[in-house]
């Protein structure tokens, strides 16, 4: 790693004027993605502001209409909340697929949306659900929080305090996982519900995606057979070690049928 100052900041207004006050200062929620490329010296930041102790960040509100969940709650308390499971059980179930036991215990839903990996699971329920996604400074819908291959609208200082969830009236996530890692090599979220009918993929190309043929089909008739037919373009999907981008595009179809049938019950 190359020498750096770390911080434990005590409150969201003091984990942000920290990062606006360093050179090139960055936030560590649970660390599962920037520890690694610390070690593997592909970033060099000023200072690091850790998240941790910031108890507002953490924990899981439901109502009658949403989920709320903050920032800093892990995956594993998501997987694990009755109240995720009895609102949403899609996304609890989405929870339980990441990574392994100490990715689930240790990253957290901001960190994960933030840094917006291409093959990561969160990013497919939040647009696959309509969510909104709030920060320290405004309120950002799903739809536009993620603008391409590890990028998103946050700005230097921002940072995510936590993600509201509509419940939907149906909603299902399918993914084929990478043996290895458990990222998704094409993951799909399909809902119905007061944000529309939604059809969001992960995985498949540099960010995640609304397929809106096959949201287009869903709206007519929500049922497996109405996407079985669409083709996904493969022009713009991920080609790599793990599959190409024909046979994501083909993916994309074989996990929302398998997600729509899941939806449906």
């Amino acid at each position: 790693m190359y020498d750096f100052n770390y911080k434990r900041a005590s409150s969201v207004d003091e984990a942000s004027s920290s990062v606006s006050n360093a050179d090139e200062g960055k936030f560590v929620a649970g660390g599962m993605t920037l520890l690694p490329t610390l070690k593997q010296r592909l970033a060099m930041p000023s200072d690091l502001v850790d998240l941790a102790d910031i108890g507002e960040l953490v924990g899981i509100t439901v109502d009658s209409g949403s989920v709320t969940i903050g920032a800093m709650t892990p995956h594993a308390l998501v997987h694990a909340s009755d109240d995720v499971k009895n609102a949403i059980p899609a996304l609890s179930k989405l929870a339980g697929l990441i990574g392994d036991p100490m990715v689930r215990n240790r990253g957290t839903i901001g960190g994960s949306i933030s840094n917006n990996d291409p093959a990561a699971d969160y990013p497919s329920a939040v647009v696959g659900l309509g969510a909104t996604v709030h920060t320290n400074k405004r309120e950002i819908a799903g739809d536009d929080f993620f603008t391409g291959m590890f990028e998103t609208a946050l700005e230097e200082d921002e940072l995510v305090t936590k993600v509201i969830f509509p419940t939907p009236e149906k909603a299902a996530y399918m993914k084929f996982p990478n043996p290895a890692s458990r990222y998704a090599v094409v993951g799909t979220f399909v809902s119905q519900g007061p944000q529309g009918t939604r059809v969001a993929v992960t995985g498949a190309g540099p960010y995640v995606f609304r397929q809106s043929d096959m949201e287009a089909a869903l709206e007519a008739n929500f049922a497996p057979e109405s996407v079985e037919s669409i083709k996904q373009d493969d022009a713009d999907l991920n080609s790599d070690i793990h599959a190409s981008a024909e046979y994501r595009a083909h993916l994309v179809t074989i996990m929302a049928k398998r997600a729509v049938a899941e939806a449906n019950g």
